[in-house]
């Protein structure tokens, strides 16, 4: 499926960067600082017409695709003078991440944008800006219930579904496997271990090892670490991102196995997933796009008083070394 790209002419202005930087009672101007990613937020030069103030928290700057994320995010802003981002990195931590919530509601932003998390955790916090008359894009990782504005992001069951079919048919239809799993209190690594088990239902294929690395490749290279010397035969590797299937192969490797085995991830960044596809790391790796430029085209089309879909749902596609050079094979829509 296809997400709508708009393109919106008309400004919206709202508060200066000036005032969003001092979170707090009163919320008084202060001097502009760079928040932790390594962007500037410099207050509007004297005389110039003022922007709308989108506040950005990141769940975390750890993973190289949220890295890309924020990137996409801030060239896809730097198009647009009537608009600024201010980004905020949570570091892993829920509780920070919710902080930053509510900074940006005292703070009075026009539009929060947030890939949370967790989902649990992070609800209350969207629904009481939203109470606050503050729009919020949930991108990539879903939240409890509809108390948001636009939930931009793949089909994580989908994509699992298509990455277990795929093995399915490279092992015949049996075979030992690793599952390197994502946070489990997070929705993409839930669906993308749903999706995976749908598709190798109807084989007879096993998984003999699961844990969870919570999407960082030092985990789940010490956890390949552990299935390697638990179990003689390994067949395939399936990890929920590409950097914890590139760790599960350092780990194949260190012990000289790397041949016996399958490897698959999910993201395909194209310096990253696909290019470890190119040299022959990893045999798969199925796209997740970020949606960077997807959540500043709604972000600007909401900013405009227009109406946007409660959800946009991002297409996917396969990369393997047959494919890889012409931009990898479009996944079908779900049925």
């Amino acid at each position: 499926m296809k997400s709508t790209l708009i393109s919106i002419a008309r400004p919206v202005f709202g508060l200066g960067a000036a005032a969003l930087i001092a979170f707090g009672a009163g919320c008084k101007p202060a001097p502009a600082t760079a928040p932790s990613d390594g962007s500037t937020n410099a207050p509007p030069a004297a005389g110039a017409a003022r922007r709308s103030i989108i506040g950005m928290s990141q769940c975390n700057l750890g993973e190289p695709w949220r890295v890309q994320m924020n990137a996409m995010i801030r060239a896809a802003a730097e198009k647009h003078p009537d608009i600024e981002v201010v980004f905020k990195d949570a570091q892993n931590d829920t509780l920070k991440q919710r902080t930053h919530v509510e900074e940006f509601v005292s703070a009075k932003v026009n539009l929060i944008i947030i890939s949370p998390k967790e989902a649990q955790p992070l609800t209350e916090p969207v629904a009481k800006a939203m109470a606050a008359g503050i729009p919020v894009i949930v991108l990539d990782r879903r939240l409890i219930g509809d108390q948001f504005t636009c939930f931009i992001g793949a089909d994580n069951v989908r994509i699992g579904r298509a990455a277990g079919a795929w093995l399915a048919k490279r092992l015949n239809g049996q075979g030992k496997i690793v599952e390197l799993k994502g946070l489990m209190t997070s929705t993409p690594g839930q669906d993308r271990h749903r999706g995976f088990r749908e598709g190798i239902a109807q084989s007879k294929i096993e998984v003999v090892f699961e844990a969870d690395m919570k999407w960082l490749e030092p985990d789940a290279r010490k956890e390949m670490e552990s299935a390697l010397s638990r179990y003689p035969k390994i067949d395939a590797v399936y990890a929920h991102n590409d950097p914890a299937a590139h760790g599960a192969y350092l780990a194949a490797k260190a012990a000289g196995r790397e041949k016996e085995m399958l490897f698959v991830g999910i993201d395909a960044l194209p310096h990253e997933g696909v290019a470890y596809v190119r040299q022959g790391i990893l045999s798969a790796t199925f796209e997740y796009p970020t949606g960077g430029p997807e959540a500043i085209d709604i972000a600007r089309k909401i900013l405009a008083g227009e109406s946007v879909p409660k959800e946009i749902v991002l297409g996917s596609r396969l990369f393997t070394a047959d494919n890889a050079a012409q931009g990898g094979e479009v996944l079908p829509p779900s049925p």
